[in-house]
């Protein structure tokens, strides 16, 4: 079994965000960028499924700074391939156009199974699991919480509002939207990943043509502006309740 894992690299929303010059994008100067961290419980359960199956696991993202960290930290907790799809680190690429490219390298592949984090804090324009599996032919199934393979199919895990769990079957090959691996993604130590780093290689792979089409126009970022138009309204819950009917009657709400 082929199993691929998907990553992207997300500003850290720890870090105080710039804008930069052109009011468009995030200035990335100092820019910190980590791992999304439903892709991170996507790369977790692939391992997962390696250490059960026998599977092979292939990890997969975008050149940028910090992505060989993340790669060498896959490999050092069991991935068996790296590969890192070199493009313009400073390009703003979304999602329709990550997806057409990554398809490309995926056919090459030819995967059973590919995981990837159901989404992503920057995401404007989608997920990019559902864009691959359109782009590739697949089924999709996402928020899914476990994943096991039984009888030439995979059995996945659902979790509904109330405490409700489904399972359903799925035909391989299919994509998967990771919400939470059935475990916290492990932890390794700095000199495992030291180790990593002298043996294992990271086959880097050209970005294919871009094609942004599909995707949000982005025509200006601002701050929150701050503020005072919040109304307290006081009186007794019929007072209240009327001059809330005023007001939605006055901005057209009814």
């Amino acid at each position: 079994m082929n199993v691929v894992a998907l990553f992207k690299l997300v500003p850290d929303l720890v870090e105080e965000l710039e804008i930069d010059q052109s009011g468009t994008a995030l200035n990335t100067d100092f820019l910190r960028l980590i791992i999304n961290e439903l892709d991170d419980h996507a790369i977790e359960q692939a391992i997962l499924l390696k250490e059960r199956s026998g599977a092979r696991m292939t990890v997969i993202g975008s050149d940028a700074e910090g992505a060989d960290d993340v790669l060498y930290t896959a490999v050092a907790k069991g991935a068996d391939q790296l590969i890192k799809l070199m493009g313009d680190p400073n390009a703003v690429i979304n999602n329709h156009a990550m997806a057409r490219a990554t398809a490309i390298v995926l056919k090459e592949l030819q995967p059973d199974l590919i995981l990837t984090g159901v989404q992503a804090h920057n995401d404007l324009d989608g997920s990019i699991g559902p864009l691959v599996a359109e782009y590739l032919g697949m089924p999709y199934v996402g928020y899914v919480s476990g994943v096991n393979v039984q009888n030439g199919r995979i059995v996945v895990r659902k979790e509904y509002p109330g405490g409700l769990i489904a399972e359903m079957e799925v035909d391989l090959p299919a994509v998967v939207g990771i919400q939470s691996a059935e475990q916290p993604p492990r932890y390794v130590t700095v000199n495992k990943v030291r180790q990593a780093m002298k043996t294992a290689a990271i086959e880097e792979r050209p970005l294919p043509a871009l094609d942004v089409s599909g995707g949000a126009a982005i025509r200006r970022m601002f701050k929150p502006e701050s503020a005072t138009r919040a109304k307290m309204i006081e009186g007794s819950t019929e007072e209240v309740t009327a001059r809330l009917l005023d007001i939605f009657k006055e901005i057209g709400a009814l």
